[in-house]
């Protein structure tokens, strides 16, 4: 059975006018539930973390800085979002719900975090919208459980993952691979094991031509115990922070390539939601709903 990590602190309330979408967190749920495609029963609340298992991708005085809430104006400016204890609470919650669906998509096929995505998070600080790196977090905690050898990152966010990709520089047993807007942020790039960087405007069919030149190799190269998926839609033509030209339809059959190749070679995948900021929020609620829909449809 689908296993989706949701919590009601997903949706932590930011002040009027903060760009950052945070009600597409309880909007997706209610639109899976409502429409059919998924029950109750498919949902689960993140348990509380264990101690430690942050701080083995994050460096502690970080760490303390953020529960202790010490950080200077640049470090929280850098991040973007207003302090508050709950959010980093809603931080947490994310790194467990993402670390245990991983553990349930070992064990069924596949699981999925309403939230996560938050591959901008560096070990020793947070931006862009990022505090905590939770697929980071989640890969590091299987490796350290003996639960898997090997794992991949298919990061199709918008944006690199300069987060992951730097935490994992030098870790040969996760392998990350990024696609996005070469000319977009952030400014300065890490180097992923694999960069497939785009111009600006690539349509449709150009991205998902990309996409299936490099992505099934990469599968077979790296032979991954699990996929850790950023299925994030701001690779949409009307998103604010984008700059490419994706459209709905074309986001979801980049999902069903993704989540297809995992199910045909029996790959387990956690699937994280990651970014997206158009105008409507139909558009984002939809595109990310449809990775879902992928899922029922596959699984």
């Amino acid at each position: 059975m689908i296993q989706i990590a949701f919590s009601a602190l997903y949706h932590h309330p930011l002040p009027e006018g903060h760009r950052f979408p945070m009600a597409k967190y309880s909007l997706i749920p209610e639109q899976l539930l409502y429409e059919g495609t998924f029950e109750q029963k498919h949902f689960f609340a993140p348990r509380p973390f264990e101690n430690g298992a942050i701080e083995a991708v994050h460096h502690k005085d970080y760490v303390a800085k953020l529960k202790e809430g010490t950080l200077s104006h640049k470090e929280a400016r850098r991040i973007g979002f207003p302090y508050s204890a709950t959010l980093v609470e809603r931080e947490e919650h994310i790194c467990a719900g993402t670390t245990q669906g991983a553990e349930k998509a070992l064990d069924n096929g596949i699981a999925f975090n309403v939230a996560g995505g938050t591959h901008h998070a560096y070990a020793d600080h947070g931006e862009g919208f990022c505090m905590y790196n939770d697929i980071a977090v989640a890969a590091q905690y299987l490796l350290k459980k003996g639960r898997i050898k090997q794992a991949l990152v298919v990061d199709l966010d918008v944006h690199q993952g300069n987060g992951t990709a730097s935490i994992f520089a030098d870790e040969p047993r996760v392998f990350t691979f990024s696609m996005h807007c070469q000319k977009n942020y952030p400014l300065r790039k890490e180097a992923s094991d694999l960069d497939i960087p785009l111009d600006w405007y690539t349509d449709d069919a150009t991205y998902l031509q990309t996409l299936a030149k490099y992505l099934p190799p990469l599968i077979e190269q790296v032979k991954p115990d699990i996929i850790f998926y950023q299925s994030g839609v701001d690779i949409l033509s009307n998103d604010k922070l984008g700059k490419l030209s994706v459209s709905v339809a074309g986001a979801k059959e980049r999902d069903y390539q993704v989540l297809s190749l995992a199910r045909k070679h029996e790959i387990p995948l956690m699937a994280s939601m990651g970014g997206g900021y158009s105008e409507r929020m139909r558009d984002i609620v939809e595109a990310h709903c449809n990775t879902f829909r992928v899922a029922a449809q596959l699984y």
